[in-house]
């Protein structure tokens, strides 16, 4: 500090004890540091408006060369103007899906679109002795009598079986 050693503050430390006292150094040195802190708010606030000054004239130099440079048209670099048409362009859509729609549900008599249609395999005529492929496919019922293979009976009703039940419910 002020290329003052350690040995020579504490001589002037001293010297200012000896001088000026031992009570009046503490308000002293209390009105020296207020001093310092306001010489440095001072030198803060100083350097701030140089600094501000300085920013100032950069900024108007460049805005100088800005304008005296062929071309440029400020307006024409808006980002605003871009998102407002794209916005735009986006409602009259909106707009227009929403009348088409409209004007479908509206109109009754217009004819709406068709399901894809699926391709259906023509029936096979069915021969009366023969099964149909319905009954070919169909698994074969469960008999409520529980019948073991060791006994020699088929896991599998008979047909004689399976035309009692409707033959009774064709007379019921």
């Amino acid at each position: 500090m002020f290329g003052i050693d350690s040995p020579e503050l504490l001589v002037i430390v001293i010297v200012a004890l000896v001088v000026i006292g031992p009570k009046e150094l503490p308000g002293l040195l209390r009105s020296w540091g207020k001093w310092m802190a306001q010489m440095r708010a001072m030198a803060s606030e100083f350097r701030g408006h140089v600094d501000e000054m300085v920013r100032q004239s950069e900024l108007d130099e460049v805005k100088k060369q800005l304008e005296s440079g062929p071309g440029l048209d400020f307006k024409s670099l808006d980002p605003t103007k871009e998102i407002k048409s794209a916005i735009q362009e986006g409602m009259a859509e909106g707009e227009k899906a929403i009348a088409e729609s409209k004007a479908a549900l509206d109109n009754p008599l217009a004819e709406p679109e068709s399901a894809p249609q699926i391709a259906a395999d023509p029936a096979p005529a069915i021969t009366a002795g023969e099964p149909s492929s319905a009954e070919e496919m169909a698994p074969a019922p469960i008999s409520s009598s529980p019948s073991s293979p060791a006994e020699g009976s088929p896991a599998e009703d008979s047909p004689a079986e399976e035309e009692k039940p409707a033959k009774a419910a064709a007379v019921g």
